[in-house]
């Protein structure tokens, strides 16, 4: 990575930091849920875009992060800090105790075994007394805004700062090794269930402690929030978007498609997420590696660029 990539990125850091002192209750709230999927979609980076295992089981570490910050606060009447170290721990064990046998999987019955997994978290959730059953739990009443803020920026801005660290170490070139040939990976030495489940589990910390954080700002949890697929799948398509297996793109990536959700949503209302859908079918189309490939052809003609993305895929 370049000098001016990292001072860029730190000034932008700084700038999002700021955000607070213009004392605008809205543009905070839309932070707060901007940075966190952001932060999503860059956990899910870590083995998605580096490993190239398409997961559908991230909401399962996002539910124990919020469910173990949430039985923390509420029953145990622990500290905020305590529940998301709690909510965090949960969910690094279940992501390694998880991962050893389905990363075994490859292809489609990975993604099918990971979806089946949050269907089956969810349900055991729901009957447990301890979860508050459906009911879910109501957790004590918070007005910091700027609170939530900062910390959703400092947790994106590590989130991202171990991404560059993979995208810059041996780990990562093991990673990206195992997304291009994992039989040819393991015959050099690389032991692939190794480097994945760590990747699993790495990405599971960053996972809950943003939905430990959501937790505690939106204070009620229940299985079906905490537990939601199309989280899952909206981390997926933030991070395809911007670029998988980048540093910056899949935080690029998920701050544009939140802006536009967000401006779609407030004119049109219902048919928000319609448009959403075809903005991002077009995106898959002219730019399937993402903003972050596009950007690194910025030379290359558009049209040119475009048009050998239709080419390459039979589009």
């Amino acid at each position: 990575m370049r000098t001016w990539h990292i001072v860029l990125a730190l000034l932008v850091a700084a700038g999002l930091a700021a955000v607070p002192w213009l004392h605008n209750d809205v543009l905070i709230q839309f932070g707060i849920n901007a940075l966190l999927l952001a932060t999503l979609a860059q956990s899910w980076n870590i083995l998605g875009g580096f490993t190239g295992y398409v997961s559908f089981g991230n909401s399962v570490f996002y539910g124990l992060g919020t469910y173990g910050t949430a039985i923390a606060m509420v029953q145990y009447n622990l500290p905020f800090g305590v529940g998301l170290a709690i909510g965090a721990l949960a969910a690094m064990l279940c992501a390694a105790l998880v991962g050893l046998p389905i990363l075994r999987l490859r292809g489609p019955y990975f993604a099918i075994a990971t979806l089946g997994l949050n269907g089956a978290m969810a349900a055991l959730i729901s009957n447990l007394p301890l979860a508050g059953s459906n009911n879910g739990l109501v957790l004590p009443l918070t007005r910091n805004d700027a609170l939530f803020y900062e910390l959703a920026v400092a947790l994106l801005v590590a989130c991202t700062a171990t991404v560059w660290w993979i995208a810059s170490s041996r780990y990562g070139t093991a990673l990206v090794a195992i997304r291009e040939d994992e039989d040819a990976a393991g015959s050099m030495g690389v032991n692939a269930t190794l480097y994945k489940v760590s990747a699993l589990v790495l990405s599971s910390l960053f996972t809950a402690i943003a939905g430990g954080i959501h937790a505690y700002w939106s204070t009620f949890v229940d299985p079906a929030s905490a537990f939601d697929t199309t989280l899952n799948v909206r981390m997926v398509i933030m991070c395809v978007f911007g670029g998988p297996g980048t540093v910056f793109g899949p935080v690029i990536g998920s701050f544009i498609l939140s802006i536009i959700y967000e401006l779609l949503a407030s004119k049109i209302s219902t048919a928000a997420v319609l448009l959403f859908g075809i903005v991002i079918v077009v995106a898959v189309i002219f730019i399937p590696k993402g903003l972050a490939d596009w950007l690194a052809h910025a030379r290359t003609s558009n049209w040119r660029y475009f048009l050998r993305n239709i080419r390459e895929n039979r589009l």
